[in-house]
């Protein structure tokens, strides 16, 4: 019972905790005077080190192409990607029953007006001045890349034979903002975009449009006059094809991939990514225009490639002076717990909070104004469980996977004692069935310290009172937690033998 009662006072103490020092009255003030909670705080020692980090996980919604100089290492960091484009389940489309509405060539057969790939920057999450020309190259994919492959970010597409010889290539000079298209060309009222426009102009996106109205010869020998007649005609010919995103690229569009072949200085992150096949027909003997649009969405494979120059990784990896957190797929930091100690220190006490932090160091850089920005979330997880977590798309728990934001130059974890807990507990299990347990398993005590993005979704409610009547609140609720692709860095203070980082554990028993 005491031990119950132990456990529901625990988010008291750590209230009281947050707001005063002094632990010496807690048990005084949560307990009576024939019960008395004894509570002692002792301090750890926590080691870390960098580590390299070959790829993450990255099918993600995230997409990212550029090259640019790393102004830390002075080495070039590249992405590229591959993604699908989604027919929702069931597609209805302003398409007329009958073909021979459409416009037809001298052969009977339907032909598109144009077509067009619109991608969609967003600009404030980019690195690089706008206004630096890039080049562009969109390759088509062979065949599509299987959701049931685990995508890192050291997969190569083009070296596994996924690019089509022969199919569809365009190469197109770019900057993330067009300065010489119009207002006109550049409001977008029909798009339906999950973020926010990314200009200071409410409404105005910046957007990359390749058009592909060049002859496209398809994987049967086909030719036809535009990428996008080859749409509309199979439209016509295998409308089985269209019926959801899985027909869709095993049979018309398998993928295309996105990558910078000339420029630096650029790394682009891309909100969406649409191909519109525009097409008129009579109607009553009206013409109409209209449009087919497909998009990259999440429903489909998005995997991107990351190039890091090794040799520059690993000379960080070896820096004593701190420890290093760089994205994407660059260093995390390696967390060692003094779980044994912590375990044995008081070993018939509670274990009631476990708070550490690590402390940034500003980064040194010849050229602060090209620095990486520095992760603002970091995914606390344990070591052996990071893969898992990632390919099941999971949130952080409080168990063993912990979620914090960067506030005052720091990454403060307030209590991961479900952590401890759960690592002494697993150790005590495994060395009843085997004695050889602790060196079966050298991560056991081990966690990662990992920079990510948060996917949320933002709800509405409202509420109405007497004296104020209707007023709206909006609530974002994250549903997703994904390994940050942009481009980030930082460096922590190292815990060393010498110099190990501090960590504040706090006990609780029942006076006997």
């Amino acid at each position: 019972m005491k031990l119950k009662l132990i456990t529901a006072i625990a988010f008291g103490a750590m209230a009281i905790i947050s707001c005063d020092e002094d632990t010496a009255t807690i048990g005084e003030s949560l307990t009576s005077e024939n019960d008395k909670l004894v509570v002692s705080t002792h301090n750890f020692n926590v080691l870390t080190q960098s580590i390299a980090v070959d790829s993450v996980f990255s099918r993600e919604r995230q997409c990212y192409f550029g090259k640019v100089r790393d102004p830390e290492t002075d080495t070039y960091v590249k992405s590229e990607f591959t993604t699908q484009f989604n027919m929702m389940e069931n597609t209805i489309t302003d398409l007329p029953a009958k073909k021979d509405l459409l416009s037809i060539d001298s052969d009977g057969n339907v032909v598109a007006d144009s077509c067009v790939i619109n991608i969609f920057f967003d600009v404030n999450a980019s690195y690089g001045d706008s206004l630096t020309s890039m080049k562009l190259r969109i390759s088509e994919l062979e065949k599509p890349i299987e959701s049931s492959i685990a995508h890192y970010t050291n997969f190569d597409p083009k070296e596994n034979g996924y690019f089509r010889q022969g199919g569809l290539r365009y190469d197109q000079m770019f900057s993330l903002r067009d300065l010489t298209k119009t207002d006109s060309v550049r409001y977008v009222t029909d798009q339906n975009l999950h973020r926010l426009a990314t200009t200071s102009d409410n409404g105005y996106y910046d957007v990359l449009q390749i058009w592909l109205n060049k002859p496209y010869t398809d994987k049967n020998g086909v030719t036809y006059d535009s990428y996008g007649t080859y749409i509309l005609r199979n439209f016509y010919d295998h409308p089985e094809y269209y019926k959801n995103t899985y027909s869709f690229t095993h049979n018309i569009c398998p993928g295309l991939h996105f990558e910078t072949i000339d420029g630096i200085g650029v790394m682009a992150k891309v909100m969406q990514i649409d191909i519109y096949t525009y097409f008129h027909y009579n109607y009553e003997g009206e013409v109409r225009y209209s449009y087919l649009r497909t998009t990259s969405t999440e429903e489909g494979v998005q995997s991107t490639k990351v190039t890091n120059d090794k040799n520059a990784i690993n000379q960080l990896v070896e820096d004593n002076s701190c420890t290093y957190l760089k994205s994407p797929a660059g260093i995390f930091t390696e967390v060692t717990f003094p779980v044994d100690e912590i375990s044995t220190s008081h070993p018939t006490d509670s274990l009631l909070t476990a708070k550490v932090y690590f402390q940034r160091q500003n980064n040194t850089t010849d050229y602060p104004q090209l620095a990486f920005k520095v992760p603002s979330k970091l995914l606390l997880i344990e070591k052996d469980s990071l893969d898992s977590f990632f390919r099941g798309n999971n949130l952080y728990n409080n168990v063993y996977a912990y979620e914090v934001t960067l506030a005052s130059n720091a990454y403060t974890f307030n209590n991961i004692s479900n952590l401890i807990t759960r690592m002494h507990d697993a150790k005590t299990k495994g060395m009843k069935s085997d004695p050889n347990w602790v060196a079966n398993h050298p991560n056991w005590n081990k966690a990662l310290l990992v920079p990510i993005e948060e996917v949320t979704v933002t709800t509405s409610s409202s509420s109405y009172s007497y004296y104020y009547g209707y007023t709206t609140s909006s609530n974002e609720t994250p549903v997703a937690l994904k390994n940050q692709m942009g481009l980030s860095s930082t460096r922590l203070v190292k815990g060393t033998a010498s110099n190990p980082i501090k960590m504040e554990v706090i006990y609780a028993k029942f006076k006997d």
